[in-house]
């Protein structure tokens, strides 16, 4: 039992370093890292997608299955049903805020009032799916959550990939609010950025609940994919209504 327990302590040693590097790299990627790659979206969309693959390759090279990351084959099947049911959803929720014009003006966002056809394809077919959908999915339902489930449980691995999620949002949320003019002066500012972190944080436990309920990154995916297409094309289709 000695040596079982040292061999524990000796692994858990080793594996602690690899999620505590993972966790900064996430919080500086969104917030930094990702705004000094070349190409402009084309050079992100690029970033993430390479940055997904460097992942699983560490991944699976300190120890990580492929069910570990939620990407085993044999779970894919209950990621589409759990991921088709959410993508319903969402998309029901989209027809029933279109369909109260006191909801429909909220749908709007100026940073797609200006898109051309090709540029609101580009980002629902290529930038959303690829660069946000892939790559977060990867990161934190898959990667970070695999590994931080190696040296804590499962529940507290939960709270900290979704609290990683929520402050990953730091950047484009501040984006955001710019664009819209939604808040006046730094306090303000500061306030809504909070809050939408810590809501985004709570989305990332319902995505991690969905991962972990179906096995397969899929599920999480599909409601991702669900939540940033449809509410671009909501957005783009209630400006030029309002």
């Amino acid at each position: 039992m000695g040596a079982d327990v040292r061999r524990w302590s000796v692994t858990w040693w080793g594996r602690l370093p690899f999620a505590t590097v993972l966790v900064l790299v996430l919080l500086l990627w969104n917030n930094v890292l990702i705004t000094l790659v070349p190409g402009g979206t084309a050079g992100r969309v690029g970033g993430n997608v390479a940055a997904a693959g460097v992942l699983v390759a560490a991944a699976r090279a300190t120890g990580s299955s492929w069910a570990d990351l939620g990407l085993a084959r044999r779970d894919a099947p209950a990621g589409l049903r759990w991921g088709g049911a959410a993508f319903v959803l969402v998309a029901a929720g989209y027809a029933a805020a279109f369909a109260l014009p006191a909801t429909r003006p909220l749908l709007a966002d100026a940073r797609v009032a200006d898109l051309q056809a090709a540029e609101i394809a580009g980002d629902v077919l290529v930038r959303i799916p690829l660069g946000t959908v892939l790559w977060e999915e990867v990161a934190f339902r898959g990667v970070l959550l695999a590994v931080l489930t190696r040296v804590l449980s499962v529940r507290a691995a939960s709270v900290v990939a979704a609290v990683v999620f929520g402050l990953w949002h730091v950047r484009p949320t501040m984006s955001g609010l710019d664009a819209n003019g939604l808040a006046d002066g730094p306090l303000a500012t500061a306030v809504a950025v909070a809050l939408v972190c810590a809501g985004t944080a709570v989305a990332g436990l319902l995505f991690t609940w969905l991962r972990l309920r179906s096995g397969s990154l899929l599920a999480p995916a599909l409601l991702h994919l669900a939540t940033n297409t449809l509410g671009t094309l909501a957005a783009v289709v209630a400006h030029r209504l309002t």
